[in-house]
Parts: C-alpha cells; structure tokens; sequence
C-alpha cells in the first residue's frame, strides 16, 4: 500500500494561481509572493502554475508574465515547482513566452493546444515538438478541447510522449477512457484539470491535479488525494464528495473560476484584488454563497474543523 505517492514531474497538489492586482489593476508582485508562500505553506501545494487561465493570463503583458514567475520563484522555488503558462495560438509568440519563462525561473512550461486556428493534429503536434525543442525545461500539455476548438488526440498524444521534455498533461478532456489508455502506455504525468475529476483521473494513473480550487481549499484537495494514496478509498471519496459544492459555486455556475477564486481570496483576505476586463467581480449574493461553500469544506463529520482559517 501506497504511504505517500509518487510526486509527478510539477507536483501533485498543483494550484493555478490567481494573478494578484492592486487597487487600480497593476500588477502586485508583493502580493503574488505573500499569496505563493501560503498557498506552497498552508495551502498545502506542492506546485504552482502562474500565467495560467487562473491567472488572467490573455490580459497579462509579456513583462509582467515574467515578472509574476521571477518573484513567486524568488518566493517559493526552492519549497515548489513552478509552472508557467506560455501557450498562445502563435508557435513563434509560444516559443517567445517559454524561453522568457525558463530565463525567469520556471522549472516548467504550460503549453495549451493552438486555439481559435483548429490545426489538424499533425500541426498541433508540431506545435508542442518545436515549443520542446527550444526550451530545456519539461512541458505540460494542456488539452482543453472545450475552450480551444481543438483535442490533442490519445494517437497524437502517444506520438508526443516520446519526445524527451515532453513530460505532464493537464487533462481536461473529459475523455476517461482514452486518457486511461495515453497514461498506460506511455509515462506521461497525467494532471486532473477538471475538479470534479481528480479523484477518479487519479484512480485511472494521473499523478495529481491543477486545480483553482486549491487557491482557497488546498488542504481539502490535497487530503482527498492523500486519502486514496494511503488506500483509504471510501474516506478518499467522502472527502473528495465534501469539496463538490465548493467546485460547483467555483467553477460551475456561471462564472469564471477567476472571478470566483479572487471573491473568496479577497473575503479572506488574502493577496488578489480585481480581475481585468472583460471580466468582472463576483456580486455580494455569490460571494457569500461562496463563503459558505468554502466553510463547508472545513467541517469534520464532528462538527469541527479540519484544517485552520488562512493568515489574514
């Protein structure tokens, strides 16, 4: 029986951390690395991916992409992996972001599928080799069909897993079967990018999860997965069950997990601030749904807590 799993090239808890703003919508590098330190702390995260969807990453500048990754890996590189988003529908601008973030610290890159495009899937896979070749970090993959146009296929997966820095998906696919089939014959790292299915990618091979959940209930994320780790498969899924209303309110009722992630770090008080448009804050009313939801993560069957409110 498993004590501790196996840690996967980015991490097993993996937050997509948000990018803190200040007041008026700059960027807050004192506040990206306050946040870093208690998510990689008490947030129980063993990775972190930056520049990401999370992390506001299509109204963020090249300047300030880089900057975010060289203060969290000043922050917290040495107690986390670092990953950063540099993928764009552009292979050129792609490679640009990725040899920037390496430069910057990174000890790996994001690379989502080329968006709004739709290449065949020999040009995607192009697109991923020629990003590997220019960078010496590992990359994660990023298949999610729903917001690109685009699958990177189980064929065109187990193509891609052979080439030598080509280490980690991030699955949102909604594809069990051929996701179960690409980590059985192939050692890609496979990541849960879907909070309702961490668990269950989990049970199928993946080796964790990036999760937007994690910036405000890391510790839940994590026990979950620590759960089943340690062969307590029923404890692993009530405890699994116990965050899905949380993930609902989050990532599934109508609003960016953006926005909602920031409303409950914000109400916390936590680093985050406003996100930038187009996007738009969480009204009061779902906030304090939010609230509740968070809260209900943090009560044991007892009526008690499980884990401590985070530093305000």
């Amino acid at each position: 029986m498993l004590t501790s799993p196996p840690a996967g090239p980015f991490g097993r808890t993996v937050c997509a951390m948000v990018t803190p703003f200040t007041s008026d919508g700059s960027l807050d590098l004192d506040g990206a690395r306050r946040l870093a330190d208690h998510l990689v702390g008490e947030g129980r995260c063993d990775g972190l991916v930056l520049n990401g969807t999370t992390g506001e990453s299509p109204t963020t500048t090249d300047e300030e992409k880089s900057a975010l990754v060289r203060a969290v890996v000043e922050a917290v590189g040495d107690r986390a992996r670092i990953t950063a988003g540099v993928g764009s529908a552009d292979t050129r601008g792609t490679v640009a972001l990725a040899r920037a973030a390496e430069a910057a610290g990174a000890h790996g890159v994001l690379v989502v599928t080329p968006y709004y495009s739709r290449p065949p899937q020999e040009d995607v896979a192009e697109h991923f080799r020629t990003v590997a070749d220019a960078v010496g970090v590992p990359v994660m993959l990023y298949d999610i069909p729903g917001r690109t146009g685009t699958r990177i296929e189980p064929d065109t997966m187990l193509r891609l897993a052979e080439h030598p820095r080509i280490a980690g998906v991030k699955d949102c696919a909604y594809d069990l079967l051929g996701s179960a089939k690409v980590i059985a014959a192939t050692g890609l790292a496979y990541y849960s990018g879907c909070e309702e299915l961490n668990l269950p990618l989990r049970a199928v091979g993946a080796v964790g999860c990036v999760s937007t959940v994690a910036n405000v209930a890391g510790p839940a994320v994590a026990a979950a997965l620590d759960a089943y780790d340690r062969g307590a498969n029923a404890e692993a899924t009530r405890l699994h069950q116990r965050t899905l209303p949380l993930v609902e309110l989050m990532m599934a009722a109508g609003l960016p997990g953006t926005v909602t992630a920031k409303a409950l770090l914000n109400a916390l008080g936590l680093p985050s601030g406003p996100v930038r448009a187009p996007l738009r804050a969480a009204s009061p009313d779902r906030t304090k749904a939010l609230l509740e939801a968070y809260e209900s993560t943090r009560s044991s069957p007892s009526g008690g807590t499980s884990w401590g409110h985070p530093q305000r």
